[in-house]
């Protein structure tokens, strides 16, 4: 096995602002896999929320001997990762993801057929994913989505109620999710918000109202007054965090740079949905090649936000199409594996 890693900027189509700051452009890590005449493609988004930036996914990436991974062996693969270091959950997951890409091609599969999973096509549907800005600039992303039937909006900072004005002005009933990214600190104040929030009769849920590290007689007092389904995000990372999960929320937002990649994301769905939580599968800022790989996925869902690859000018790979919204791989190049190729 050989591996091969390197760096590309993601260029934002516009500033993306959330509760937690600012960016133009996300740096991210592709790797390939080599064994065998097959190559499998890999992407770390990291975040430093979750104590990864590019520095310590290369750091991690020079540890690994690939001679000990293979695609005719993923858990062990896995297993021997666990060993290098622990934490790394982006690193990690791309190497996961490559793997799989491999092991599906080796096999003549899409990797959502080698996990026995399918996928339906016309049925899953990914919302469009709108920062924090402006009134202004709200109305003028809210246009330019006027194709996508579900809208995100971040929230959890000051002027939300005048950005929810300008998104309902464009777009008045189209159904919207909103996420606070741990953006109100007290159980007063995320009711409060998620009373307003509710008298939109169009509003499906709420993404982490509070921090992840909130009390969990908060947590307790909050779920039980909610108008709104609340959606743990950054206070789940693994399959974990489920029991927690299911105690304090109603859903989960599943990422595969939280996870640890396809394995990791498997795991934690499938444990979701056993425990009685609805699911979703979220993105960061990312390329095809992470949106394609958590894709594979769909069919443990009943949410998308797998937007990350729209919301950037110059995507290096081609995968799955989200016309409308709608996620399609009826046109990918590629019949195997993650069914991504590089853009000419």
């Amino acid at each position: 096995m050989e591996l091969k890693f390197w760096t590309t900027n993601l260029i934002l189509a516009h500033r993306w602002t959330i509760a937690r700051g600012s960016a133009d452009q996300q740096e991210v890590v592709f790797i390939e896999l080599k064994q065998d005449g097959l190559t499998g493609i890999g992407e770390a988004s990291p975040s430093d929320r979750y104590q990864e930036e590019i520095s310590t996914i290369e750091a991690f990436l020079k540890q690994v001997d690939s001679s000990r991974l293979s695609f005719t062996d993923i858990q062990g693969s896995m297993e021997y990762l666990e060993q290098v270091a622990p934490g790394n959950s982006a690193a990690k997951g791309a190497l996961n993801i490559a793997l799989l890409d491999g092991a599906a091609k080796r096999a003549g599969k899409a990797v959502y057929d080698l996990l026995g999973l399918g996928f339906r096509e016309g049925k899953h549907v990914t919302s469009f994913s709108i920062g924090i800005d402006s009134p202004e600039i709200i109305r003028k992303k809210a246009i330019e989505a006027k194709d996508y039937s579900v809208l995100k909006l971040k929230v959890g900072m000051p002027g939300e109620k005048e950005n929810l004005a300008a998104l309902r002005e464009v777009a008045p009933t189209v159904p919207a999710r909103v996420d606070a990214n741990e953006g109100w600190k007290t159980k007063e104040e995320a009711l409060q918000k998620l009373e307003w929030l509710a008298a939109d009769r169009h509003i499906e849920f709420c993404e982490q109202p509070m921090p992840a590290s909130t009390p969990a007689v908060d947590l307790a007092w909050l779920k039980k007054r909610s108008p709104l389904p609340l959606m743990a995000d950054e206070a789940c990372i693994s399959v974990k965090d489920i029991p927690h999960c299911a105690e304090f929320y109603h859903a989960v937002n599943v990422k595969l740079v939280k996870t640890g990649g396809i394995s990791g994301g498997f795991e934690t769905l499938s444990a979701a949905r056993k425990a009685g939580l609805k699911t979703m599968l979220g993105c960061m800022i990312e390329s095809s090649v992470l949106i394609s790989a958590a894709a594979q996925l769909s069919e443990l869902t009943d949410y998308l936000d797998l937007d990350g690859n729209l919301l950037i000018s110059n995507d290096p790979y081609f995968g799955p199409t989200a016309e409308q919204g709608v996620i399609s791989f009826a046109n990918a190049p590629e019949k195997f594996g993650l069914r991504v190729v590089p853009r000419k």
